[in-house]
């Protein structure tokens, strides 16, 4: 009776402990279960690709691991946010920016640029070895967006002011004095320059000067005008009346007679309209028809009209 409850007692026990085991297995297998459920869920993921947006499902659980994921190419100048060991989570936004390379000319060099920004502009002042001023022209503009591979020339402008002393020009007057002697030419009041102080406006481009606006000018020194005094005093001995004809020698005021000394000077009056010519004797001729002196074309010209061919003129020797 003994060995029979005994038995019972030990196979109510086995019961038991079968149940627990079989239990604590059950538990093991949905907590592993529950485990790999959760390893292999998937999660929504917003991309923005250099400005275009979509949406994919990933099991990742960090940035880099998801770029690696999706076989995503980025280039050592390219940007991505988050950071690639920040972890991912459902809802998560990663934005890539690419890198644009532009070449940008400047002052006779070239150089790419790797450019994360919108702007010619922000890409120029995001490279620190280009120096872009207020005043400083980009072509194209550099408000302009940024497209890969397009070429930027910067071109430096520098607007100063300089102030200068520049010379004013003195004038010169003529005038006569019939006490000198026809041939006496001199300088009776010597000119002298004055001066004013310019401020200009000047436009330099990569340092050329390319415009010049003067702003404002004070004269400082007025100029003295120079006076030159011709004398008309002529003393004249024989007087001879005759025909005066013209011919092309020398282009000057010169004239050719028969008898007045060669080097000599005569004065040539038109007699039907009072002109006077000072000329110089240095060829010989005209011979006969009445003619007693031939004048050089433009010595002719200031008495009478060439057309005319002849004038009625009175020439007289100048002894002075």
């Amino acid at each position: 009776m003994l060995k029979k409850r005994y038995k019972l007692i030990l196979i109510m026990a086995g019961i038991s402990l079968g149940a627990l085991s079989w239990r604590s297995f059950f538990d093991e297998k949905v907590v592993a279960s529950q485990s790999q459920d959760f390893l292999a869920e998937k999660v929504q993921v917003a991309i923005t690709d250099n400005g275009l947006n979509f949406e994919v499902s990933s099991r990742a659980k960090t940035v880099g691991e998801f770029v690696d994921e999706q076989q995503i190419s980025l280039n050592q100048n390219d940007a991505i946010f988050p950071d690639r060991n920040e972890k991912m989570f459902a809802g998560a936004h990663i934005i890539i920016q690419r890198a644009k390379k532009i070449t940008v000319k400047e002052g006779g060099k070239t150089k790419q640029i790797y450019t994360l920004q919108n702007t010619i502009e922000q890409a120029i002042w995001d490279d620190k070895n280009i120096e872009l001023d207020e005043d400083d022209v980009t072509v194209p503009a550099r408000n302009m967006p940024v497209k890969d591979g397009m070429i930027v020339a910067v071109t430096h402008v520098l607007i100063k002011e300089e102030t200068k002393n520049v010379d004013i020009p003195f004038k010169t007057i003529s005038n006569e004095d019939d006490t000198l002697g026809w041939r006496i030419k001199k300088t009776t009041q010597k000119g002298e320059v004055g001066t004013k102080e310019v401020k200009y406006k000047v436009v330099y481009n990569d340092g050329k000067e390319i415009s010049r606006k003067v702003l404002e000018s004070n004269q400082t020194k007025d100029p003295v005008d120079e006076i030159v005094t011709q004398g008309t005093f002529v003393k004249v001995g024989k007087t001879y009346s005759g025909a005066a004809s013209w011919y092309a020698y020398t282009g000057t005021l010169s004239a050719a007679n028969p008898w007045l000394p060669m080097g000599s000077f005569a004065r040539v009056t038109n007699k039907d309209n009072g002109k006077t010519v000072i000329v110089k004797i240095n060829d010989r001729g005209p011979f006969g028809n009445g003619r007693i002196i031939d004048l050089d074309k433009v010595a002719f010209n200031q008495i009478a009209d060439l057309g005319a061919g002849v004038a009625n003129v009175k020439v007289e020797a100048i002894t002075n």
